[in-house]
C-alpha cells in the first residue's frame, strides 16, 4: 500500500493542460506567421529606395498578427484547465 502511494506522489504533474498548450501552439504560429510577413522588402544595391518596404503587410498586417499571438499567449497562461 505504500508503494502505491509513492508511485503516485512520483508522477510527473504538469503545470497546464492540454487546452493551454494548444492556444500556446496556436499563439506561437501567429508570431511566427507575423514575423515572417514582416521579412523582406530590402535591396541589394544601397542606393536604390525601394517603396515595397512600406506596404500593407509589412506596416498593419504583421504587427497585428504579432500583437494577436502575444494576446493568445496571454490568454494560454491565465486559462485555468480543466481539473478532474
Amino acid at each position: 500500500m505504500g508503494e502505491q502511494k509513492q508511485k503516485e506522489a512520483n508522477k510527473a504533474v504538469f503545470i497546464f493542460g492540454k487546452k493551454n498548450y494548444k492556444f500556446m501552439f496556436i499563439g506561437l504560429a501567429f508570431i511566427a506567421l507575423g514575423f515572417i510577413l514582416m521579412s523582406g522588402g530590402g535591396t541589394d544595391d544601397p542606393n536604390v529606395f525601394n517603396e515595397e518596404i512600406f506596404s500593407w503587410r509589412r506596416i498593419r498586417l504583421a504587427p497585428m498578427l504579432v500583437l494577436l499571438g502575444f494576446g493568445i499567449e496571454i490568454y494560454a497562461i491565465l486559462l485555468n484547465p480543466v481539473k478532474k
